[in-house]
């Protein structure tokens, strides 16, 4: 069966990137019938936010990622919190120790202290705990029960080892070059490279599919695989998600947090089709995905290998298309959350501007003509308004008094009416657009007097002309 996993560490917001990989997780787990297992990666201890796990879940489960098994959602591989499986890091360990491929280094209290306050540099710290290398095993477990220690792994001092990436082929890596890594802390929790192997092997992992800043690990992982006797998961590696200037994306140039786009107004259907499209493209190279659609058409082999830049811009574009197209009755709940004035928000409003809006948070200050109107002040030079067009604008005040309920094709009568018998060639529109408004741009205006009707189309007039007309 189809097993894969999502495992963020909770140390803050779910990145954007963090929201692909979940996704592309989830759309090939539902396409092959298989299960989406979330895992918590909480063994950096020093790095945790208090809080981040419950909004890793929030915000996953607001995209519409469901997962079969995980901390919210038990199942027969748990627990899916990493630091409440130390004694199974712990029974691994002792595994590898007392079969060679491990080995325990000392730490005094005074070395401890001398690598934190001088910073030396790994490596060189690697370099010398190698003479811990070949200590007898019996007595390097010996010690470990008295003494300050970390785990290695033993790399070979030579060699190669060889593994196959479904989107990069086969990547070969020199083992002269790798050190032993560490995988127990001196905390006793494990580093990413032991717990995500035990996890993935444990957990039935079948396809990991993870960023490609992880590849450098891959040597790592697979001797521990080798190690423990275990075969290798299908390994899939994601391309990076870059800036525009081709720099791997960061905060430094813009929103990097799934959250932030939610609060900025984002509509998700159309966050996640956009970010379905950054490295991943459909056998039709069309653009609007709904999620049935991607998960029908997603395929592991039309994942590029090269970086994928996210276009702000493009974005924008997504969810104007989005909101543009959706039905109003169900656009409503989401524009009413978005503001934080109680508005009579109606359907009628809602098709009249959605066309003009590119975000949620739009909504606020196209919808304000309905619910906020103060008279403007017009410059008395103003070439919109000369004296014939205030007369112009009290005569449909008149007429709108002998209407009840007006449409807006009657309104627009009106207006061409008094246009005509007043013999008017100069522009009437954007004058009473102004006086109605107070804007010189917006929807269509007949369409605006017939939501806010006879009574404050006429209020609004009356308040215009009593501003301007003296």
């Amino acid at each position: 069966m189809i097993r894969v996993r999502f495992a963020p560490s909770p140390t803050g917001y779910l990145h954007i990137g963090g929201l692909r990989t979940a996704l592309y997780n989830y759309l090939f787990a539902t396409q092959n019938g298989g299960k989406l297992i979330l895992r918590i990666e909480d063994t950096d201890r020093t790095r945790l936010v208090d809080g981040a796990v419950d909004n890793l879940i929030s915000t996953l489960e607001w995209s519409g990622i469901n997962f079969d098994e995980g901390p919210h959602k038990p199942g027969d591989h748990g627990p899916y919190t990493q630091s409440e499986r130390l004694s199974i890091y712990h029974k691994h360990m002792h595994q590898l120790i007392k079969e060679g491929h491990a080995y325990p280094c000392f730490y005094p209290d005074e070395r401890l202290k001398t690598i934190k306050e001088k910073n030396i540099p790994s490596d060189i710290v690697a370099e010398y705990d190698t003479r811990y290398r070949d200590l007898d095993i019996t007595e390097s477990i010996e010690r470990m029960t008295n003494e300050n220690h970390i785990v290695r792994l033993k790399v070979p001092s030579k060699g190669i080892i060889s593994i196959d990436d479904q989107i990069r082929g086969n990547i070969a890596f020199d083992l002269s070059l790798i050190q032993d890594q560490i995988i127990i802390k001196s905390d006793g929790y494990p580093t990413y490279h032991l717990a995500s192997v035990i996890d993935d092997h444990l957990m039935e992992i079948s396809h990991v599919i993870r960023g490609e800043e992880w590849i450098s690990s891959l040597p790592k992982h697979g001797l521990l695989y080798q190690y423990f006797g275990w075969d290798f998961p299908e390994f899939i590696h994601l391309p990076l998600l870059l800036n525009k200037d081709r720099s791997k994306l960061s905060k430094r140039q813009g929103d990097v947090a799934v959250e932030d786009y939610m609060k900025n107004g984002y509509l998700k259907d159309a966050l996640i089709n956009f970010v379905s499209l950054l490295g991943w493209h459909g056998s039709d190279n069309k653009e609007i995905y709904h999620i049935d659609e991607l998960i029908e058409h997603f395929s592991i082999k039309r994942i590029r290998s090269s970086g994928a830049v996210f276009d702000i811009k493009k974005l924008l574009w997504f969810n104007q298309e989005y909101i543009k197209n959706m039905n109003s009755e169900k656009l409503l709940p989401l524009v009413v959350a978005s503001i934080s004035k109680k508005w009579d928000i109606t359907n009628t409003m809602i098709d009249l501007i959605k066309e003009s809006m590119v975000t949620l948070n739009d909504f606020h200050s196209r919808a304000s003509i309905f619910f906020e109107y103060t008279p403007p002040i017009v410059d008395e030079n103003d070439e919109l308004f000369p004296i014939e067009i205030y007369n112009f604008i009290s005569d449909v005040k008149i007429r709108l008094k002998t209407k009840d309920q007006i449409t807006s094709k009657q309104f627009k009568q009106i207006i061409n009416d008094l246009k005509s018998t007043n013999n008017l060639s100069i522009n009437v529109w954007k004058p009473i657009r102004i006086a109605l408004t107070g804007n010189e741009h917006g929807p269509d205006i007949g369409k605006v007097a017939e939501i806010l009707g006879n009574d404050q189309c006429s209020s609004r007039i009356h308040k215009f002309l009593e501003k301007n007309v003296h």
